[in-house]
């Protein structure tokens, strides 16, 4: 079509009625709001994207990532590898060797099926478009993994979120009663639990799982750090699927997740995978590094010594209450109204931390800060200390 026939002035008809297309005012890219409201779902105009604020400059410690490079011998051998890419074909589609490595490193059971995605988000997608239906809903807690509300949101999905005790545990008779209530088609448990950190009673989420109508996924995006899994009972409970991804092991820029679980389920949400969704630079890059999981391993064991020096130094602030931590961070409450000027204090000092203040109502007057290295957990704590925290 001509710039001409876009800029004109026509009408068309749709379902017996009139409409008018008016020209565009000025560029050919500028849309008119009635045009965009009228074809994007009203579900979606009311959300926001996904933030990623800008670290440029910054020590980043806002996103549970792993601070650790690899050695420089590792980077070479890495890089050798990446030369036997052929990046003229596409990946293998089920991404076999990978898969196998990831059941070797992580104790997968043999019999269970295991589903790859483009992130632990991926699959939660997958999971969601696959059940999803109407009168149907995504069960979850409160507060939560923000991926779960959003995706359930994308897919049409009502949400429920049963709200977690002040302490952050689990609240087993709410979830229990919102299950009989609700019926619901998936229930996330995130084990630690995000953005809390702490790890749920046990018996409680096997309470959950035995109770729920459809689908269990245990989220141990964090597991690394736990010490604690149901990856052994994947074979005692039907509706119960294994979530994990690498990211939390250094390997956050290569966006790959894991789901583990009976082939029955699996089966159905690969479906609605999209093909080759884990590209080979992503194949042959993780591969190598779960060759090396030693590596991996001795960081992350180092990540959870310098947590619990960090979680004393902290906790040893008057201004702060802080909660235990089984992840990769720490979440603390500064005095009541204080979260933004803490927050933008530290970020005039270099660090940047996430400001969880309006994530919910538990979560008020909460920051959450990532256990970095050595230098830039106490570089944190020097912050903290030049801002003059105020005391409650």
């Amino acid at each position: 079509m001509s710039k001409k026939s876009i800029n004109a002035k026509t009408q068309r008809r749709e379902e017996g009625k009139e409409i008018q297309v008016k020209p565009l005012r000025s560029s050919p890219l500028c849309v008119e709001e009635q045009i965009v409201s009228r074809w994007i779902r009203p579900q979606i105009r009311k959300l926001s994207a996904y933030p990623v604020p800008d670290a440029s400059g910054l020590i980043k410690l806002d996103a549970m990532e792993n601070p650790y490079h690899w050695p420089q011998d590792k980077i070479d051998q890495w890089l050798e590898l990446l030369r036997s890419a052929e990046l003229n074909r596409y990946p293998d589609p089920h991404a076999r060797r990978l898969k196998d490595r990831l059941r070797e490193v992580m104790a997968v059971p043999a019999d269970a099926a295991m589903l790859l995605g483009n992130g632990s988000d991926e699959i939660i997608q997958m999971i969601i478009m696959a059940v999803s239906g109407e009168g149907r809903s995504v069960l979850s807690v409160d507060p939560g993994f923000v991926m779960y509300r959003m995706i359930a949101d994308f897919c049409g999905m009502d949400y429920i979120g049963v709200p977690l005790r002040e302490d952050f545990s689990l609240d087993a008779e709410a979830v229990l009663a919102s299950i009989e209530q609700h019926q619901p088609a998936v229930v996330f448990l995130a084990y630690p639990n995000n953005p809390t950190g702490n790890l749920f009673e046990r018996a409680d989420m096997l309470r959950v799982i035995e109770a729920a109508p459809g689908i269990v996924v245990v989220d141990e995006a964090y597991h690394a750090f736990a010490e604690d899994s149901f990856m052994p009972l994947l074979g005692e409970y039907e509706n119960l699927l294994l979530m994990r991804t690498v990211s939390k092991m250094g390997l956050a820029g290569l966006r790959l997740g894991m789901l583990a679980g009976a082939r029955q389920w699996l089966d159905e949400f690969d479906k609605v995978r999209l093909p080759y969704n884990i590209n080979i630079l992503t194949q042959l890059s993780a591969g190598f590094a779960l060759q090396h999981a030693a590596m991996l391993a001795a960081q992350t064991q180092q990540i959870k010594q310098d947590r619990t020096k960090l979680y004393a130094r902290m906790q040893a602030l008057d201004a702060l209450r802080v909660f235990p931590s089984q992840a990769n961070f720490i979440l603390f409450r500064v005095p009541a109204g204080k979260t933004a000027s803490v927050f933008e204090g530290l970020k005039t000092e270099g660090i940047l931390i996430k400001n969880m203040d309006k994530a919910g109502p538990l979560l008020r007057d909460c920051l959450r800060v990532t256990v970095g290295t050595a230098e830039e957990n106490a570089a944190f704590l020097q912050a903290l200390a030049r801002i003059n925290l105020p005391r409650s």
